[in-house]
């Protein structure tokens, strides 16, 4: 099947690429020329394991191919799929204008039937407005009786495993009313579902609201477990065992009930928001994603609280090792990341930062450019030397089985302050360090 995808994102590539591995003829459109080139060249300018080898053997292959020329990629596929971004707006809204962007030039372009496909994350009704949208340019063209069909089909995609996620889906939502788009989509995603039935057909605003209800769902959890790992601590409990009691009734499970140091990244903070602003827009208080939002930007501050205490909110002067700078491991994603209100509020308190993470120091000096405060260390170890304590930020594999005589050498004072638990107290005790975590 011929496919074309517009915008080159994490969903978009990833989308397009494994599409070609399977067979599909695939062309990727992207506004950015550099990003093209890139890309054409086998570089990718996100890092997403897998993902790499899988765009330069597909492009290889003649199957996967990138391009900035619009109306050859609305020409090209009978199946058009809008992954562009939707960032919030000023009020925390879902910014549509690329999305619409888009809608508008594959009505610009098209000469015959298209499915256009909203894989990016939109809020309830945007279908309506890409067929609205679509049907006006249509009409203003002259060809009002040019046929499309827009359907749902939200991504569930993980940063750090989209690749396999992506091959692997555990279910594949379809928001259509078109038998023939049904059937279409169906042929498209046949290679995903052989195993065993993963296809769920429902009507557009359902299977545009699941997707925000998924994320919120995910970031309820993790809200939920960092009060409950607050109370904890103020209460002399420990979280870990906590989780541990709860995660075993198969009603909660394990998944996504870690304390830590807050969520970031792309999804969660700007899908709550969005949902938070639909429902203000029908009168509908949303309390309980308001309280999800509240508390985990009220969570990313507690480790600079930590900190504060333990040096009687002296410091100015002081030096912070910090390992982790992306959102979560196994990707340079710095968006709404802990990290950078932890080092924000460093800088601000007067202290400076000695910071390194696997993926993510180009990153970061783009976000922060050259400060004098700020310095990007080639190792972990290198992070701490002459600092006067550790921070962990980020769980990488990496982190998780320290030498914790080198850290103690080369720290000025043995102070670590844990934001993802993964070490134990009383070990950390028994090596003479102070140690701080999240409700232990």
């Amino acid at each position: 099947m011929k496919v074309t995808v517009f915008g080159t994102g994490y969903v978009g590539l990833v989308q397009g690429a494994v599409l070609a591995e399977v067979g599909h003829q695939v062309i990727c459109v992207d506004v950015d020329p550099d990003k093209i080139e890139q890309l054409k060249q086998g570089r990718i300018p996100i890092h997403e394991p897998g993902l790499e080898n899988l765009v330069r053997d597909n492009h290889a292959a003649g199957r996967l191919q990138f391009t900035t020329d619009a109306a050859l990629g609305v020409l090209h596929g009978s199946v058009q799929f809008i992954a562009v971004g939707t960032p919030p707006d000023e009020d925390g809204s879902a910014d549509l204008q690329y999305v619409l962007a888009v809608a508008s030039t594959i009505a610009e372009h098209m000469d015959g039937h298209r499915i256009i496909i909203n894989k990016s994350t939109v809020p309830v009704g945007t279908a309506t407005r890409v067929q609205q949208a679509v049907s006006q340019i249509l009409a203003d063209r002259g060809n009002p009786a040019l046929s499309f069909d827009v359907v749902s089909n939200p991504e569930f995609l993980k940063e750090g495993s989209a690749v396999a996620d992506c091959m692997r889906p555990d279910r594949i939502i379809i928001g259509t009313d078109s038998s023939a788009a049904e059937e279409v989509m169906r042929e498209l995603y046949a290679p995903f579902n052989r195993n065993h039935e993963k296809i769920i057909v429902m009507d557009v605003q359902s299977a545009e609201l699941t997707k925000y209800a998924a994320n919120c769902m995910l970031a309820t959890k993790i809200s939920f477990m960092n009060e409950m790992a607050n109370l904890a601590e103020q209460l002399g409990a420990d979280i870990e065992m906590v989780r541990q009691g709860i995660g075993s009734d198969p009603r909660i499970g394990y998944h996504f009930i870690y304390a830590g140091a807050g969520y970031g990244g792309s999804c969660f903070p700007k899908d709550i928001q969005a949902l938070i602003r639909t429902a203000d827009s029908i009168d509908f208080d949303a309390r309980v994603l308001k309280a999800v939002e509240s508390r985990n930007r009220e969570q990313k501050t507690l480790l600079f609280r930590k900190i504060s205490r333990h040096f009687n909110g002296n410091l100015s002067g002081k030096t912070f090792a910090i390992w982790g700078l992306a959102f979560k491991p196994n990707t340079n994603d710095m968006r709404e990341a802990p990290s950078r209100t932890l080092m924000e509020a460093l800088w601000q308190a007067g202290a400076r930062v000695q910071a390194y993470d696997p993926e993510a120091m180009e990153e970061t000096q783009r976000l922060y450019l050259h400060r004098d405060d700020l310095q990007l260390c080639g190792t972990k170890e290198a992070a701490l030397r002459g600092a006067d304590a550790l921070v962990v930020v980020t769980d990488w594999q990496a982190f998780k089985a320290p030498d914790f005589e080198l850290i103690a050498n080369y720290l000025s004072s043995p102070v670590i302050f844990d934001g993802r638990n993964l070490y134990e107290p009383a070990r950390m005790q028994n090596k003479g360090f102070h140690y701080y975590a999240i409700g232990r």
